[in-house]
């Protein structure tokens, strides 16, 4: 008879416990904090809190050594190559992010230094971007690109309106609209839900290279098209939308229509990879339809996760009525983030990557983490059982190419401009091949089977009209895979079905997660880990 998979592990528990104990509220008691104990009775016999706050706490060391060990169930973060998010700095990062945890960027008159470091990067940024003044350069850090992203639809939504109201032009009907692909990451389709700007995705497809294709874009452009969003470095495929193109079709369409249509750059990753590796691509602020660019300093920024960036071209596109005059504690200052207190510590760790690693030093991380990417996406197609979607090992055109080269026939493999530009970042799936000769082996049991060996690799489908193509996607940070040893594995197992099915049907309780259907419905755009 199988197990039920209702169970609530808390309420078994909780029943299964002696008729006379009653210590409700108690993690620990006297007699536990001051009797020595085997470790596996540390911390008494009385349950951990978890729906409310107990009555008496225990030892510093006991609480840390509790929630320590619970911890211990989460993935690892140098195993995660699920995730875009940095997981490593040098140990005098730790120490100086540590010695400034206690700050809040927000108290300027207090921690004027470190004020001064937050310039210092929002400046760094508009240079290596292109800004045209970067001694004025306008811009700030954010809680990651989320934030970022919101602050710079919000910029061009007011824009609109202030332009709509000069020509006497409604801002109700039909309202704002924003353009952007349906393979966009959930940050930005929640700026059009959460601002009231309507949300208009482009479809992919393969000929697009499953990301934004700016003739299609613009027929969902018009008059009351706030801006489009052109991500560079697609989260389901790494594959950079094409900026310039984006921007010269918008060229043309004012020409011929007098209506300015601003491009916003989600460079979450990308801004933080094109200026390095591909240094020749047109995307940035030497593009004058490039009004903001948004960037995460926590993933290739190589910062630890908290810290994102958000920078304009110049003061003319960032409204005033965006910016708020605060007289706080002791001093005037201004602000326009969507947050107040934000932790000094990510910021000052974002700025010792620029003095610790300076240009040369963010250049070779690039090209070794393409590097890497390159090698994973060739074995993976050498052997026969996998499709890769993603393109970074790819040469370019050949006339690109002698251009690359000064004119030469000679291939610099180790230059990344040499082949397509993209992020570090392979996608792929099972090849035709491979499912016509292993129809019962299910793409999503390698997810499973590298997560039982500690490796994080998710599988999910592409954006929509694509949505029955799932992929696999390994985000490179000089880490390696385990997938063809994996899918070897599996086809040798005679009947890996009854074991990988139980596998895939495994899940934790869901006390305290919302039930199905609470949320809004699926959109299509990516809205799982990244």
């Amino acid at each position: 008879m199988s197990l039920s998979k209702h169970i609530n592990p808390s309420k078994l528990i909780r029943e299964s416990k002696d008729k006379n104990f009653n210590h409700h509220h108690l993690i620990s008691s006297r007699e536990s904090d001051s009797t020595s104990h085997p470790y596996g009775a540390r911390y008494g016999i009385t349950s951990v809190p978890k729906f409310h706050i107990p009555s008496k706490g225990t030892s510093a060391q006991t609480a840390y050594q509790l929630i320590h060990d619970e911890l211990a169930l989460d993935g690892s973060p140098s195993l995660n190559l699920a995730s875009f998010v940095n997981t490593w700095m040098p140990e005098p990062a730790d120490k100086l992010m540590l010695e400034n945890m206690s700050k809040n960027l927000i108290d300027q008159d207090e921690y004027p230094m470190t004020q001064e470091i937050h310039t210092r990067c929002v400046s760094i940024l508009a240079d290596l971007w292109h800004a045209p003044s970067t001694h004025q350069a306008i811009g700030t850090a954010t809680t990651g690109s989320s934030e970022a992203i919101q602050l710079g639809g919000l910029a061009m939504k007011r824009l609109w309106q202030e332009r709509r109201k000069a020509e006497g032009k409604s801002i109700h009907e039909p309202g704002p609209n924003i353009v952007m692909g349906s393979n966009a990451q959930v940050a930005l389709e929640k700026f059009a839900r959460y601002f009231e700007v309507e949300c208009r995705l482009v479809p992919v497809s393969v000929e697009s290279k499953y990301r934004l294709d700016p003739q299609k874009a613009m027929q969902y452009v018009d008059e009351n098209t706030i801006g489009v969003y052109v991500i560079l470095g697609s989260t389901y495929t790494g594959h950079y939308e094409p900026v310039k193109e984006m921007s010269d079709l918008l060229d043309e369409y004012e020409r011929k229509t007098g209506i300015s249509i601003p491009i916003h750059v989600d460079g979450a990753s990308g801004a933080f990879v094109a200026p390095f590796a591909h240094p020749k691509l047109l995307w940035d602020f030497k593009l004058p339809r490039v009004v903001s660019i948004n960037t995460s300093g926590h993933k290739y920024g190589l910062a630890y996760v908290g810290v994102g960036w958000v920078v304009w071209r110049s003061k003319a596109y960032l409204p005033k009525d965006l910016i708020f005059e605060l007289h706080y504690l002791g001093s005037v200052e201004y602000s326009f983030s969507l947050n107040f207190s934000r932790p000094a510590a990510p910021i000052i760790a974002q700025y010792f990557n620029f003095v610790h690693l300076g240009f040369e030093g963010y250049r070779a991380v690039a090209k070794d983490d393409l590097k890497n990417a390159r090698l994973l996406s060739r074995a993976l197609e050498k052997s026969g059982w996998y499709t890769v979607l993603s393109d970074i090992h790819r040469p370019k055109a050949k006339d690109i190419l002698q251009e690359n080269n000064h004119g030469t026939t000679n291939f610099d493999e180790e230059n990344p401009e040499n082949y397509e530009d993209g992020l570090p970042v392979v996608t792929f799936r099972f090849s035709d091949s491979f499912q016509e000769s292993y129809p019962e082996i299910q793409q999503k049991w390698i997810q499973i089977l590298l997560r039982t060996k500690g490796w994080i690799v998710p599988n999910y489908e592409l954006a929509p009209d694509l949505e029955k193509v799932e992929i696999l996607r390994v985000v490179i940070r000089e880490n390696a895979t385990e997938a063809i040893e994996i899918t070897e594995d599996l086809i040798k197992q005679e009947s890996p079905t009854n074991a990988l099915t139980l596998l895939g049907k495994h899940s934790r309780d869901n006390v305290g997660k919302m039930d199905e259907g609470s949320g809004s419905k699926y959109s299509g755009t990516y809205s799982k880990q990244c």
